[in-house]
């Protein structure tokens, strides 16, 4: 009787929900903020994914196009705006040369999906971190001029956008429908 007393105990606590892991409290400023910050990183990411490996290197020709960046090289200035902000944010000094890829040395689809991805999860990380009493401290650097870092965390939202905006045109020239636009993201 006891043998099966205990067996009935080991297993009741094997299918009970097990208490949830602690979160840490986002404070209601930094997930509003966050919220679009992640919306953008979520369609970033799928959109970037959905570029074929040789077509990584594609940069429109035609029209009012001469010298933009190849799809790989906005998907690296994007990662690396993202380390830039928001090292200005914790008052570390920013990757250099952002604007022309900055240092990483990602060159392969691979590479470069792990770069962003790796960089949107460090933004959010930093942006998670706003509070009313923080958003408006003092934050200057290269990339976000004098601000707070409310304000580099909104510039960081309208940056991704704005990259995101020029890839679906590269996408879409390249016949591919953004996933965002053809219901297929996560």
């Amino acid at each position: 009787m006891q043998a099966a007393a205990l067996i009935a105990l080991l297993l009741a606590a094997l299918v009970a929900p097990s208490p949830a892991v602690a979160q840490p409290r986002v404070d209601p400023m930094a997930a509003t903020v966050a919220q679009w910050f992640t919306m953008v990183e979520r369609s970033f990411v799928t959109l970037a994914d959905a570029m074929p490996v040789d077509r990584w290197t594609f940069a429109p020709k035609d029209g009012e196009f001469k010298g933009v960046r190849t799809f790989g090289e906005q998907v690296k200035h994007v990662a690396c705006a993202n380390y830039g902000f928001f090292n200005e944010v914790e008052h570390k000094e920013p990757p250099a040369n952002c604007e022309t890829g900055g240092p990483s040395p990602a060159k392969t689809k691979a590479e470069l999906m792990q770069y962003l991805r790796e960089s949107f999860g460090y933004a959010g990380q930093v942006m998670r971190q706003l509070t009313p009493a923080n958003a408006l401290d003092p934050v200057e650097g290269p990339y976000g001029g004098k601000t707070t870092r409310l304000g580099v965390s909104t510039l960081a939202i309208w940056h991704a956008t704005d990259h995101y905006g020029q890839l679906v045109v590269y996408l879409r020239m390249n016949g591919i429908v953004p996933p965002a636009s053809a219901a297929t993201a996560p």
